[in-house]
C-alpha cells in the first residue's frame, strides 16, 4: 500500500475514537499487552515519562520533549490526536517519523494485528513504541489518550507520571464525579514512581495521596511549590503559565533522579517549544490585522481559558467559527462563549461532529448572532470576508475543527 492507502486503511477499517467515538473506546488492556508481546515487548526498551490530565497534559508533553531535546537527549514524544498529519502523533527530536515508517509497519503486521482486533489507537501506540526502541530514544514523553488506568499507553514503567489536573471531559467513560475521574487518571502511578499533580483541587487531592502512598510512590503539587516566574516562550497563552510550573517542578525532580536539564536547557526548551516539538493549535496566531487565532480548548475549563483570554486581547468586532463534537456537554460549553460576537457555526468532517443544524438550534436558544455552514472552510471564509481591520476571528470549539481549519489556514 502507498502511505495514503495505509492511511485510509487506519482511518477506516480500524476503531478510531477521535472520529467515531464510544465504539472505538476498550475497558481494559488485554489486547495492548497483546501487542507488546508480539512485539517484543518495544515498552521496556526505552525510558519515558508518562503524561494524564484533563487539559494541559499535550501542552506539558510538547515542553518537556523540547527540554529534552535542548539538554541533548534524543527524545521521542507521542501525542494523540493529531491535527493536521497523522504523523504529528510520533515524533523523535521534533521530527514526524517518516511516512515509510507507518507503511512498513501496517504492512508488517497487518495480518497478525487483525487477529487481535486492535482498535486505532491501540496501533498506534504500537508503532510508536516500536520505533522509539528501533531509533534507541535516551527518553520519550508519553500522552495519555483517554483517562490512564484503561490507556493504551499505561503499559509503561515511567521515571516520572505527571497529572496536570482534573475535569469535567469523557464523563461516559472515566465517571461522574471529579474523585472518579481523577481515579481513573492516578491509574498511571506506578509503585515506587514519583509523581507530579499540576493542581491541587479540594475534589482530587486525596485520590492522588491514597493511590501515591498504597504504591509508596513520592507524590509532589506543583501549585504547592514556590512559584516560578513564566520564562520566555513561544507559547502565547496566558493558561500556560500553569502548565510552566508543574513542567518546572518536574524538570526539578528529573534533575534530581540524574537527567542533566540544566537552567539553560529549561530556559531554551521553554522559549522553543514549538519549533522543536511542532506544537499547534494551543493560542496559535495566524495572522494580524485582522487577528485570526485559533485554539483547540473544548471542555469547560478550557474554554474558560479562552473566553478569558477572549476578553483581554483588544479587538474591535469579535467573529467566532465554531463547531463540536456529539459526545460534550455543548450546550453547557456554548453558553461560555461572549454573547456579544457574530457565529459562524460549521462541523468538523468527522462521523463524531456535532450536526450543524442542531448546533443552529442551540445558538438560536441563546439568542447568539449566527450563520452556519456546512465545513469549517466555509465558515472560516465567512468569518474572515466579514472581518474589518481590528476585528478578531476565533477557531475553536472542538480539537477536529482546529485541524480542518489548519489543513488551509491561508483559503
Amino acid at each position: 500500500m502507498t502511505y495514503p492507502e495505509t492511511l485510509e486503511y487506519l482511518f477506516q477499517q480500524l476503531p478510531m475514537y477521535q472520529r467515531v467515538g464510544k465504539a472505538a473506546y476498550k475497558a481494559d488492556l488485554d489486547n495492548t499487552w497483546a501487542l507488546m508481546e508480539r512485539l517484543n515487548s518495544p515498552h521496556k526498551k526505552f525510558k519515558t515519562i508518562h503524561v494524564a490530565g484533563t487539559n494541559g497534559k499535550g501542552s506539558v508533553s510538547h515542553m518537556l520533549a523540547s527540554i529534552f531535546k535542548e539538554a541533548g537527549y534524543k527524545t521521542g514524544l507521542y501525542t494523540s490526536p493529531h491535527l493536521v498529519d497523522f504523523r504529528e502523533r510520533i515524533r523523535m527530536n521534533g521530527k514526524m517519523i517518516p511516512e515509510q515508517v507507518v507503511v512498513d509497519f501496517v504492512a508488517d503486521y497487518k495480518e497478525a494485528f487483525e487477529e487481535l482486533q486492535l482498535s486505532f489507537f491501540e496501533w498506534t501506540v504500537g508503532l510508536a513504541f516500536q520505533s522509539f526502541a528501533q531509533e534507541s530514544v535516551d527518553i520519550a514523553i508519553v500522552e495519555v489518550g483517554m483517562g490512564g488506568r484503561l490507556d493504551s499507553t499505561n503499559v509503561i514503567t515511567p521515571q516520572l507520571s505527571i497529572i496536570t489536573n482534573i475535569g469535567w471531559d469523557h464523563m461516559q467513560f472515566l465517571g461522574d464525579t471529579l474523585a472518579k475521574i481523577a481515579g481513573e487518571k492516578a491509574g498511571i502511578i506506578k509503585e515506587n514512581t514519583p509523581v507530579v499533580i499540576g493542581k491541587s483541587q479540594p475534589e482530587t487531592v486525596e485520590v492522588f495521596l491514597e493511590r501515591a502512598k498504597a504504591l509508596r510512590a513520592p507524590i509532589v503539587f506543583a501549585d504547592k511549590q514556590p512559584m516560578v516566574p513564566m520564562l520566555e516562550s513561544d507559547l502565547r497563552g496566558k493558561y500556560q503559565a500553569e502548565n510552566f510550573q508543574t513542567v518546572i517542578v518536574a524538570c526539578s525532580w528529573l534533575s534530581g533522579m540524574g537527567w542533566s536539564l540544566t537552567p539553560a536547557a529549561v530556559k531554551a526548551g521553554l522559549g522553543s517549544v514549538k519549533r522543536n516539538s511542532g506544537l499547534r493549535g494551543r493560542w496559535e496566531v495566524l495572522q494580524r490585522n485582522p487577528l485570526v487565532i485559533c485554539d483547540v480548548g473544548h471542555n469547560k475549563e478550557g474554554v474558560l481559558h479562552i473566553t478569558e483570554q477572549l476578553e483581554k486581547t483588544p479587538h474591535e468586532k469579535l467573529h467566532l467559527v465554531l463547531g463540536f463534537v456529539n459526545d460534550k456537554n455543548v450546550k453547557e460549553v456554548l453558553d461560555l462563549f461572549p454573547k456579544k460576537a457574530t457565529y459562524y457555526l460549521c462541523q468538523a468532517s468527522i462521523p463524531r461532529a456535532l450536526e450543524v443544524s442542531e448546533l443552529s438550534a442551540m445558538a438560536k436558544d441563546f439568542g447568539l448572532e449566527h450563520q452556519s455552514y456546512p465545513n469549517v472552510s466555509e465558515a472560516y471564509q465567512a468569518a474572515f470576508n466579514a472581518a474589518q481591520s481590528g476585528d478578531l476571528v476565533f477557531v475553536g470549539g472542538s480539537t477536529f475543527v482546529v485541524g480542518d481549519f489548519l489543513k488551509h489556514p491561508d483559503q
